[in-house]
């Protein structure tokens, strides 16, 4: 029999008669070298066959508690309070990432002990993010925590175990930061930039779920959204539209802001070289919709086609604070309404209900779009409120 890789239980019981009869060779001769070679593959197969389990953390603690000589309170610095240690101990309560980092450098208990993972290493820190900072509550009540089951309170403990997949998809690697946490934001008022930072994992989270065709560079310009509102005059507008840019390789994600972020709308690129648009349908209104939507395609074609790194993330209310703002307005205006067209209409300063819905007809847009643009540029939304499709964006999206 000569030595090969032992693949069945048939091959390990063959390897092991041969090596029994190899037991008295002498080191150095060719019998001696044939039975450190079946030692080896036995070995080897019985790593893979016949795995020894890892402790499970709370005997390694407990184990090391007796090492040591400690008690229960000597760990409240490692775990939080009394009253958890003795949840820990008694398997009523999990341990966090935060209790488990903390048990391994104050203790020295194995990284793969308390991570269950054989030859695990320690996560690594974003140094920079209090994870705790994020609106978890709110996570937690939406189901964004996909697969957890635990309490609120306990989503809170394991923030960090919880959070830092939404935010770092491919794990946390040196100078792997989404284009979300350097992100370009429009608004009048302050914004919290943890909620902001959630909202945009999630909608990439969801963008990733998503299958499209590739996206080819050059794809949005003004004749491209000038068709994709075309779609704005038929009943399932929205809905269409959401087709029309899937098909062209572009996301169209949906999502509720998150309080204190008073958000329309956002733009950026995925890590699969796709961009994604995002609205939050806020204010639910075809006139707000289609104009958010083709400011964040102004976005894409503007600025993003050429740094993949950034992000937009806007507040329409507020006035463009700065160039790219003050250009993507302008480019959203003159996709839904050619400048030229508009400049002719007279509607700037001689309008009606039967005049917008002419001109929309003329334009093939819905009169939303043009009952929107009066009341922008006369800072006056009590106007024409009958035209602009209110309650008739968030049907057409299942998840808004």
């Amino acid at each position: 029999m000569r030595p090969k890789v032992i693949k069945t239980e048939a091959d390990y019981e063959a390897a092991l008669a041969r090596l029994d009869e190899l037991l008295d060779a002498e080191p150095g001769t060719a019998e001696g070298d044939e039975f450190e070679l079946w030692a080896t593959l036995i070995s080897a197969y019985e790593e893979e066959a016949f795995p020894v389990d890892l402790p499970d953390p709370i005997s390694a603690i407990r184990f090391r508690m007796e090492q040591a000589g400690l008690k229960q309170a000597d760990l409240v610095p490692f775990i939080g309070s009394a009253s958890r240690v003795s949840e820990v101990l008694n398997g009523k309560r999990k341990l966090s990432l935060s209790m488990i980092r903390k048990l391994h450098s104050g203790l020295g208990l194995p990284a793969e002990v308390l991570l269950q993972k054989p030859g695990a290493s320690m996560p690594a820190e974003h140094p920079k993010i209090d994870w705790q900072r994020f609106p978890i509550a709110e996570m937690y009540r939406r189901g964004w925590f996909e697969g957890f089951t635990g309490t609120l309170s306990e989503a809170k403990e394991k923030a960090e175990e919880l959070i830092a997949p939404l935010i770092f998809p491919d794990g946390l690697e040196e100078g792997s930061i989404p284009c979300f946490l350097r992100k370009s934001i429009r608004a009048d008022a302050e914004m919290d930039d943890y909620a902001l930072s959630a909202w945009c994992a999630r909608v990439l989270a969801k963008a990733r779920e998503q299958r499209l065709p590739a996206y080819r560079s050059g794809t949005v310009t003004k004749s491209f959204c000038r068709e994709l509102a075309h779609f704005s005059c038929l009943g399932d507008g929205p809905a269409l539209a959401k087709e029309f840019l899937n098909q062209s390789g572009i996301h169209l994600i949906t999502e509720r802001h998150l309080p204190k972020t008073h958000l329309d709308g956002a733009s950026f690129w995925t890590s699969s070289n796709r961009p994604v648009v995002a609205l939050t349908l806020r204010y639910e209104r075809l006139d707000n919709f289609w104009f958010t939507l083709c400011h964040e395609l102004a976005h894409i074609s503007l600025h993003l086609e050429r740094d993949h790194d950034n992000a937009f993330v806007d507040d329409l209310k507020a006035h463009g604070s700065n160039t790219p703002e003050t250009e993507a307005d302008t480019f959203a205006a003159d996709c839904l309404i050619p400048g030229s067209r508009w400049n002719a209409s007279g509607l700037r300063s001689n309008w009606s209900a039967s005049a917008v819905v002419d001109f929309a007809s003329k334009l093939r847009i819905h009169p939303a779009i043009v009952a929107g643009r009066i009341r922008r540029e006369r800072d006056n939304y009590r106007i024409l409120s009958q035209l602009v499709g209110k309650g008739e964006v968030r049907r057409h999206f299942e998840s808004a």
